[in-house]
């Protein structure tokens, strides 16, 4: 049974403040950066477990008060900070079902999504109540609306007025393990995105699995790059340093102030997309900058090259490592593996066409690789189970697995089996189990290339290219009609070592040819374009857009 589990049948990741907020009154709970003092120094603004269990209390009153009810959905539009943290606990106080949606995958797309949500209320900052103002009738039911900050021209509650209220002890809604959490949406990578159901149960499961299999202690000090992740912190007695970046542009992430979140506190733990450890790698090895507090580092959202994981490991605590925690927004985590294992082992393997190994499953995760199918597949009995190291689709089942997607509900048939009560989820992603149980991703299902010679998957491919010295990434597509497609490999140098003219192009183009050629995965391909920069996705600036890139493709070869 669960902490939270233990109060009176109710299931709330927020029972797990009110315990932290007992067992460490005094100790900073989260703490997010101000500006400077004249001696340069940054300064924090910052809220103790007592002050933020207090904080949060206020707001679910005020919340309550409002009218919010046990699943009313209020939208959540605050920059990471102190506020956001007390207000995610405050929503889930007050019984909330909170709509998460991460503005960095652009106006259109949130407005769609908050549309297809059904907020009945925005929690959020004047910008975006003055956006839900001007487009009041495509949200009819948001009338319970609280500004966080300055209120405009617009009616409704203010967070500093919840503030101002008295405390008058805890707030708690007596939720259940399968009541509705939050939505949260997909990036949208392979498809339009997706709110999907988060319960109770899910969160609750996921600050378990994550803090029993990394050994998370009480007292640790993390720096998460995704704001998220402060929740899972407090929850863990663990203090949050909100470091100094837009989460929605971690390419663009100033690593001098990531390290200097790191070095003020002496952080033993930090979170963040690959493309942030990218630039924090580059920096100390090009500074000679160390992070000897750092024993933990975790990044997901996409494959963490190897050269990253090596530039990472050079400069954090001798015994420290780097974990990659594997997973999609409908089942987080499902593996992970650590730096170690995969420099000392498994990146020769990737390097020469295996796919990337992402590890061995969590405790409480089941999965199973089954035979590659398009349409939907209703039942388990469906499936047709695959044996180790044979290439197919990942399935999983498990508390942190969702069971649905609340908007965009026709892809619940395509996303889900039903097995009596219990729901596997689609992963979407394809590959194999090796005779260690570990699962090794071969790319997405969607992105393989289907030729008339069979399929081929995107991640081995691209591992043969990736291996020149001027490639940064690389990217398998199909041109033409399924089942007859011709493979196309894109690739991407190296800002610093892209061709200046037409000559450069052609012996570049001549080396990842000869590469190719020598392995049998890649040998029968024999077209190759160089591109200037893929299009990402926003989120993690490492998930490829490689439909955009087969049209580009297409153009290219016209």
């Amino acid at each position: 049974m669960t902490m939270a589990e233990e109060s009176s049948g109710t299931v709330n990741i927020a029972a797990r403040l009110a315990v932290m907020a007992e067992r460490r009154p005094d100790a900073v709970a989260v703490a997010e950066p101000l500006g400077y003092d004249r001696q340069g120094r940054r300064r924090y603004r910052q809220m103790t477990f007592r002050q933020l269990s207090d904080d949060s209390d206020r707001i679910a009153r005020g919340l309550r008060r409002l009218g919010v009810l046990p699943g009313t959905r209020l939208a959540l539009l605050v920059r990471p900070g102190v506020d956001f943290v007390s207000l995610v606990f405050a929503l889930y106080k007050a019984g909330a079902t909170i709509i998460l949606i991460d503005p960095g995958m652009g106006r259109k797309n949130l407005v769609r999504c908050l549309e297809a949500a059904e907020p009945e209320g925005f929690v959020a900052i004047p910008i975006a109540q003055a956006v839900r103002t001007v487009l009041r009738r495509r949200f009819p039911k948001a009338r319970m609306n609280v500004t966080v900050g300055r209120r405009w021209f617009w009616g409704g509650a203010t967070l500093d007025r919840f503030r101002r209220m008295p405390h008058e002890g805890p707030e708690l809604a007596p939720t259940k393990a399968d009541d509705a959490a939050a939505v949260i949406f997909t990036t949208g990578s392979t498809g339009p995105p997706k709110g999907v159901k988060y319960t109770h149960r899910n969160f609750d499961a996921q600050v378990e699995q994550i803090r029993d299999f990394y050994g998370i202690r009480e007292g640790e000090i993390d720096v998460p790059g995704f704001p998220l992740f402060g929740l899972f912190n407090c929850a863990m007695g663990v203090t949050a340093v909100i470091p100094d970046m837009d989460p929605t542009r971690p390419a663009q992430v100033d690593p001098k102030k990531i390290i200097e979140a790191v070095t003020d506190w002496n952080a033993t733990q930090s979170f963040g997309s690959p493309a942030i450890w990218n630039r924090v790698g580059r920096y100390c090895v090009e500074t000679g900058a160390k992070l000897p507090t750092l024993r933990r580092v975790l990044s997901a959202g996409a494959p963490v090259p190897a050269h990253v994981l090596r530039r990472m490991k050079a400069c954090i605590h001798p015994e420290g490592d780097i974990h990659t925690p594997y997973g999609a927004t409908e089942s987080l985590p499902v593996a992970s593996i650590a730096a170690s294992e995969i420099l000392s082992e498994t990146a020769a393997k990737t390097d020469r066409g295996a796919g990337v190994c992402v590890g061995r499953r969590f405790s409480e995760i089941e999965w199973r690789i089954v035979c590659i199918t398009d349409g939907p597949i209703p039942t388990l009995q469906d499936a047709r189970v695959l044996p180790a190291g044979e290439i197919g689709e990942l399935i999983v089942s498990g508390p942190v697995v969702t069971r649905r997607y609340v908007t965009r509900t026709e892809a619940n048939s395509l996303a889900k089996i039903a097995d009596g009560d219990r729901i596997w989820h689609r992963m979407g992603d394809v590959g194999y189990l090796d005779d260690r149980d570990r699962f090794w991703f071969c790319g997405r299902m969607a992105h393989r290339v289907q030729t008339a010679a069979g399929p081929k998957f995107t991640v081995p491919c691209e591992a043969i290219v990736n291996c020149h010295a001027d490639i940064y990434r690389s990217a398998l597509v199909g041109v033409g009609e399924p089942d007859c497609q011709r493979p196309v490999i894109i690739v991407e140098p190296h800002s610093e070592k892209f061709p200046g003219d037409s000559a450069a192009r052609g012996r570049l183009l001549a080396e990842i040819r000869e590469l190719a050629a020598a392995n049998p995965l890649t040998a029968d391909i024999d077209t190759f374009l160089i591109h200037p920069s893929f299009p990402v996705d926003i989120r993690h600036n490492a998930k490829i857009f490689r439909e955009k890139l087969a049209v580009w493709a297409a153009e290219q070869l016209a």
